[in-house]
This record gives structure tokens, sequence and C-alpha cells, in this order.
């Protein structure tokens, strides 16, 4: 299998450029989240990389197919190697289950022979098994969307978009389609997951770009938590005597308070034993201190915010 390949992507509509200076790279059996603010470019990212719709600028390769599309035949090729689950599920209602899926699996030209016995599998798994002939007009938003995921992943795909795939979901249900994207990253499948849900990132993805129109940064999630390297000091009494002598260092870039808990935002690393020695110095007694990486959620807002103040 394949990873996806992505250099300099560009879409324009008319005069509005909505993504831009897009490259990356997401290997096979990796999860990567596709982050950024609503009307950040991921659906039109997403849009271009599953053929749907034609790059200004740039190219990329998905599964080994070039695009911008050169033939039919490549988009023949595209659609069955790629799964796509879009932020609405998209079923016809007045079908059923048994319906709907044949419908998408003549639609992608695969043999519905092996391809019902991976519907059959993923039915059971979503504990949707014994209601395919039921119209899912009738379905919960639930229903409908682990139904979606089936549709997405019923011809095998070996590259997978899933957009807030767990939304509308209880928490079983959630878990449930956690474990599968995990379970079909280790076969190898290339996963991308776009979504607002950070705790979820956190647990799925290994790698993140983070997108408002342009790219903001790709990193793995430990990486984008330790830009803006955060010490933790616990002091005796209140912390927050100490915090006049920590402003006087040219290299600390905020803190926050908790009682006898100081947390000091750094620029490097490297920094943390002048903080100790600033304090030590000034006269607090430190009872511990320890590097801690920033959240997920802070390290997200920061760059969606610095991307907002160089608009």
């Amino acid at each position: 299998m394949q990873g996806i390949r992505v250099e300099g992507l560009k879409k324009c509509f008319g005069a509005r450029t909505a993504v831009e200076g897009l490259s990356f790279e997401v290997a096979p059996g990796e999860v990567f989240g596709l982050l950024g603010p609503n009307g950040a470019g991921k659906t039109t990212t997403v849009r271009m990389l599953t053929g749907l719709l034609a790059p200004t600028a740039g190219r990329a390769s998905l599964c080994g197919v070039e695009l911008p599309l050169r033939s039919d035949d490549d988009g023949v090729t595209l659609r069955r190697r790629v799964g796509l689950l879009t932020e609405q599920p998209g079923l016809y209602d007045r079908l059923s289950i048994r319906e709907n899926l044949e419908f998408f699996m003549r639609l992608n030209e695969v043999d519905e022979v092996q391809a019902w016995k991976l519907a059959h599998a993923l039915l059971e798994r979503f504990d949707l098994a014994g209601r395919e002939d039921e119209p899912v007009g009738g379905f919960s938003k639930g229903m409908r969307q682990k139904l979606a995921i089936v549709r997405a992943l019923v011809h095998s795909p070996e590259v997978v978009f899933l957009d807030e795939p767990t939304s509308g979901l209880d928490p079983q249900s959630g878990r449930v389609v956690r474990d599968a994207i995990a379970e079909l990253a280790r076969e190898g499948r290339t996963m991308v997951l776009c979504s607002h849900n950070l705790h979820e990132v956190e647990r799925l993805c290994a790698r993140v770009a983070v997108i408002k129109n342009t790219l903001r940064s790709v990193a793995s999630l430990t990486e984008l938590r330790r830009e803006g390297l955060a010490l933790d000091v616990m002091v005796e009494g209140e912390a927050a005597a100490w915090v006049k002598a920590l402003e006087r260092l040219p290299f600390t870039v905020g803190h926050q308070l908790d009682g006898s808990r100081l947390r000091v935002l750094l620029d490097r690393e490297a920094q943390s034993p002048d903080v100790i020695a600033c304090l030590v110095q000034a006269g607090a007694r430190v009872h511990s201190a320890h590097r801690a990486a920033r959240p997920l959620e802070e390290a997200y807002l920061d760059l969606v915010r610095e991307a907002g103040d160089a608009s």
C-alpha cells in the first residue's frame, strides 16, 4: 500500500484563495490529523485529494495515482482506492442498508461477493447486523453515521478520509469507531482524520497538519506541544510571590499560577536551569520542577491565532 504526498497544493475560487502552500506526506498505516477552524480549507483540501476538485496549482499523489487527474481511468482507479466519510452521511433515506451499500458497491465497481463479506463484518461490529432491509430514513443520527462509515470502507480502500467520524455517536459507539480506525491503520491503510475533537486526535494520530487557508504546521503531537516549552515549579507558599523575579528574565514568555504551582512558559528548553537559579536566588524554596508539554488545544489555538494575526 502507498500513502499520500502533497506538494504546494492551492485552490482558488475566482479571486478568493481557499487554500495554498499545502505540502506534507502521510505514510501507509499512519493516522494523520488534518486540523483547522471552520472555513480553514480542510474540506476543500479533502475534495482535491479525492479528485472531486481540481487544484489551481500544485500536485499530489495518493495510492500511486497522480493529481490533478490525467484521465477518466485515473479517476476510476482513485475512487476504488480511496474511502471518504463526509461531514453529512449522504445516504438515501428511502433505501435500506442493503440497497444503499449495493448502490455504492456498483458505483465503485467492486466484487460484490467480497465486498459483502467485509460489509457483514462491519455491520456486526457497528451493531447494525439484522437491520439490512430497514429503510435508512428511520435511523437515528448515530446509526446513520455508523452506516456511512461502513459505506466508506466497504470497497477496502487503501486511503480513508474521515470527517468527524464519531459525530453523533454515544461513547460506546465512538470507542468502537476509534478502535476500528486504529485496526485499519495496523492493516497498512492510510487514515486522514478531520476533527475538532482534539481529545480524539490525541488518542489516534501520530502527526497532524494545522491549516488556516495555508499550512501552519506539520508535526508530531509531541513536537507540536513542545513548541513554547513550559516548566512546572512547586514552591513553598504562594507562587505569586516570585513572579516579579521571573519577569526580569528575558526568555520567559508568560506564566500561570495555581497556588504553590508556578508554570513558566519559555522559548527554549535549555533555559530551565536558569529559572530555578533565579527563584532560589530570590529566596524561594523550590520543592520540585519538571518540564510540561502544553495541551494540544493550547498549541493548536496558538497556531490558529498566529494565522489570524498574520492575515
